[in-house]
């Protein structure tokens, strides 16, 4: 990357993982759906750098948060999220080598209904959820963390629907999100997958994760968590809509 295109980089993940810190999920679609609009990296790339910078967020916020999280529900998620993980990688490597719009489309579906399912409030649960579901959404979120390194928008319907304090949800979160990021950038090595050097400088994007994750916790906004997920809700979904939409018309011929 140039210097003015890892300046912008840098604010682009700034800008996700203040909103991540602040709602538990949207790092990846916010910095996917950046990448993918800017071009500034491949998504496979991408993908790697998200899941680095994911972990720097997530390991931050556990520093403090791990006792909140739920770790009777965290194991059952993760055991049906890894093995779907190894498949989402596997499609993810399949499609960019043959399919690069298709690609595209996928993510830009994934973004579009993820920022739909942040503007409806999912209906609280009286009793909490059995083995199976956890499980099931569990699986879901692995594929597409594999795919995209967004393995939060299942998880986040499924959580934010249970009788658990905020703090719970948001912790049992990042600490999914944190080792899923530690199992897929373990894929990437093992498989030789690496990117080069120039990709690499979006690591210098560690500081910047680290810094909004301090700003957000010590001075969070001054609006309503309502009016946070709206503006985090349109911007998703134009970006969702703006980098999908030419990959489909490309697909279709039209020029």
């Amino acid at each position: 990357m140039s210097p003015g295109e890892l300046m912008g980089f840098l604010a682009l993940t700034f800008a996700a993982a203040y909103a991540q810190t602040l709602t538990g999920f949207a790092f990846g679609l916010i910095t996917m759906g950046g990448v993918g609009l800017t071009g500034l990296l491949s998504l496979p790339d991408a993908a790697l750098i998200v899941s680095v910078l994911t972990l720097v967020n997530a390991t931050q916020m556990l520093l403090k948060g791990w006792r909140d999280v739920a770790w009777r529900e965290f194991a059952f998620v993760m055991a049906a999220s890894m093995p779907a993980l190894l498949v989402g990688y596997w499609l993810l490597e399949w499609l960019a080598e043959t399919r690069a719009d298709v690609l595209r489309v996928a993510l830009g579906v994934v973004i579009i209904a993820s920022s739909l399912q942040l503007a409806m409030r999912p209906a609280p649960l009286a009793h909490k959820s059995g083995v199976a579901s956890f499980a099931f959404f569990g699986g879901i979120a692995g594929l597409m963390g594999g795919l995209f390194s967004t393995a939060g928008p299942p998880l986040v319907y499924h959580f934010y629907r249970q009788p658990l304090t905020l703090a719970t949800i948001r912790e049992t979160l990042v600490g999914v999100f944190a080792l899923n990021a530690v199992f897929r950038i373990s894929l990437v090595v093992l498989s030789g997958n690496l990117p080069g050097p120039s990709t690499l400088t979006g690591l210098f994007a560690i500081p910047a994760v680290m810094m909004a994750t301090f700003t957000a916790r010590r001075w969070p906004p001054p609006i309503a968590p309502q009016v946070m997920r709206r503006i985090v809700f349109v911007l998703l979904f134009l970006s969702g809509v703006s980098l999908g939409a030419p990959a489909v018309l490309r697909l279709l011929g039209v020029h």
